[in-house]
């Protein structure tokens, strides 16, 4: 089943190049946005909290695929989860009614705006099964070894400190716990950053590979985005 462009990404495809279009539009905007930004000694690349309508597009589950990125982490009713760069919280709650009452969604950011902003989603749609954790750009502070799957969705190629960031999250990992790591293609095609902002995922499984963890699998079904999952290596038998 994830093969290809996955079950929904045929039908972003038939459509032609409308959804891209709208997508494509939201995203140069905020490059422009942020090209007039004023440049900051870290994370100058962040995204700002006043765009954050520009990524609440209608067709965003049509080309993000939430559901199939879930199944892939293995991410079920009762699993306990964290969206690493949680913005408004579009992923959050998707992740929220997955895991259910009996699960728990750790919406980490660094921009109080941002957590503000996923938190009041939350409220609005009644979930409460998820904690605001307001983390930094080298340690998003979640509790050690109790994630069964932390998400990063469009957020690494933001990240400056990738090596730490990464050791920290495979600290608040289950022994079998999953990293998955989505951000855009350097193809030039549909949504996403300025070519020039995007990561490589090569690079991405190096930082990986650096900070102790290993390459569980990549995915192919997104049509726009590369999805890496990674683990803490198993030990070895005694």
């Amino acid at each position: 089943m994830h093969s290809g462009i996955g079950l929904h990404g045929a039908g972003v495809l038939r459509r032609g190049f409308t959804v891209a279009a709208v997508a494509t539009a939201c995203w140069l905007a905020v490059a422009a946005h942020q090209a007039g930004a004023q440049t900051r000694p870290l994370h100058g690349r962040l995204f700002a909290p006043i765009d954050l309508g520009l990524l609440e597009g209608p067709d965003r589950d049509l080309w993000q695929l939430p559901d199939e990125i879930m199944d892939s982490l293995g991410i079920a009713e009762g699993s306990v989860v964290a969206d690493i760069g949680a913005g408004g919280g579009w992923f959050t709650v998707r992740l929220a009614r997955r895991v259910g009452v009996n699960g728990i969604v750790y919406a980490e950011d660094i921009q109080p705006p941002m957590l503000e902003a996923t938190m009041r989603r939350v409220a609005r749609e009644g979930l409460g099964n998820v904690r605001r954790v307001m983390g930094t750009s080298e340690n998003p502070r979640l509790p050690a070894g109790a994630i069964d799957a932390a998400l990063i969705v469009d957020t690494y190629h933001e990240f400056d400190h990738r090596d730490a960031l990464l050791r920290n999250i495979a600290k608040s990992l289950k022994p079998n716990g999953r990293i998955g790591v989505v951000d855009f293609k350097r193809d030039g095609l549909g949504p996403g950053p300025a070519l020039e902002d995007r990561v490589d995922p090569d690079e991405v499984v190096r930082d990986a590979e650096a900070a102790g963890l290993r390459l569980v699998r990549r995915e192919t079904f997104l049509p726009y985005q590369f999805l890496l999952v990674f683990s803490r290596p198993q030990p070895g038998p005694r």
